[in-house]
């Protein structure tokens, strides 16, 4: 190669880096935005109206008129609204939710919703100087210290998997555990590390007979989830609990137990497999989530596989190193990983399950 062409080709690799980076700050920009058309009500004003002005929009959701003409207009200029009366007083511009952009940005039950992914991402950042101390020191960063945004981001974004997903696709791939649960005759089930309780509340409508005890160790998660169980109507059937799943007591109570998108976040994932696997008693059945990663490191990967490694670099791995020992497994668990946590913990037999999914790769264990 010339030293000509490796000039040329370096200078191409920069501007190409440029251009990536300054395009990411863009998007990074728009998801932020999205999170505050979000928190602030925006989305579903437009969403229910004829065009508005930002002093409709204003009046609508209680908000400063000036810093909502800016985020029309900043809308509008990224794409994501439609305006017209470009060339009136500021104020007389009229804006609208394009009719395809309704789903994504209003339905909370939609497998499309993407603003829980702005309020995850703002979670995701909230301790970044404790993340950073935690790179420093080799130390964690505890999960509370994210937020209310991590938490009911986490919930969005899986929210419509549970509602239409878990108890219509993922469990009917266990045939045998699924006609158990639908038989009519009474069942229980451990939910484990269940978040705002939202895969509880779902299995426990689809499933009138069933019984759903949710484990978290988070106190603020599991209070919300037992307002959110009132709400559903279920709390008679559904019950929440700030306990270790590992306590011997709740040894061989249940037909079955799960644990959806949260074994990769665990310092000890091995122990709370074991304590599952007490939960279901010998030839249990224990039914896990997780993200679907490669099963090998591969470098540069597809959209999946960066999309996993930057949650881990920011919240799962800092997560799951607070507590030491801790494994550091990080979200790119791949299923090597799991299925070898498995054999560590005990299970007589453990397989992926044949589930076609995005994001979430999916396994039964059997104790």
């Amino acid at each position: 190669m010339s030293e000509s062409t490796g000039a040329t080709s370096g200078s191409d690799e920069r501007d190409a880096l440029v251009e990536r980076l300054f395009g990411a700050t863009l998007a990074a920009m728009d998801l932020f935005s999205v999170y505050l058309g979000e928190k602030m009500g925006f989305y579903r004003a437009l969403s229910s109206s004829e065009p508005m002005t930002s002093t409709q929009l204003a009046t609508a959701t209680d908000a400063h008129e000036r810093y909502v003409r800016e985020w029309l207009e900043q809308q509008a200029v990224t794409g994501l609204l439609e305006v017209s009366l470009n060339n009136a007083e500021a104020t007389l511009r009229e804006f609208r939710l394009p009719p395809g952009h309704i789903e994504p940005l209003t339905d909370p039950d939609s497998l499309v919703t993407m603003t829980p992914l702005a309020q995850i991402l703002a979670g995701c950042v909230k301790p970044i100087d404790q993340v950073l101390d935690a790179y420093r020191s080799g130390g964690g960063v505890p999960f509370e210290a994210y937020g209310t945004d991590l938490i009911e981001g986490q919930a969005g974004s899986t929210r419509p998997m549970f509602l239409h997903q878990l108890t219509q696709e993922w469990l009917p791939a266990m045939p045998d555990v699924f006609k158990r649960l639908t038989t009519g005759e009474d069942a229980r089930i451990a939910d484990i590390g269940m978040g705002l309780g939202l895969s509880s509340i779902a299995m426990a409508k689809a499933f009138p007979n069933v019984l759903v005890d949710g484990f978290d160790l988070d106190e603020a998660s599991v209070a919300a989830a037992r307002d959110k169980a009132e709400e559903a109507g279920v709390a008679d059937r559904v019950s929440f609990h700030v306990r270790d799943a590992g306590d011997p007591e709740l040894a061989g109570r249940y037909d079955l137990a799960l644990a959806v998108e949260c074994i990769h976040d665990m310092s000890d994932p091995v122990s709370t497999l074991r304590s599952m696997a007490r939960l279901v008693g010998d030839g249990g059945t224990v039914f896990i989530a997780d993200e679907r990663v490669a099963d090998i490191f591969a470098a540069p990967g597809d959209d999946v596989e960066r999309y996993m490694y930057g949650f881990s670099i920011l919240h799962c791995l800092p997560v799951g190193m607070v507590d030491q020992p801790s494994v550091a497994t990080g979200t790119v668990m791949r299923s090597s990983t799991l299925l070898q946590y498995a054999t560590e913990a005990g299970y007589s037999a453990a397989e992926v399950l044949p589930l076609e999914h995005d994001f979430f790769r999916f396994y039964r264990l059997t104790a």
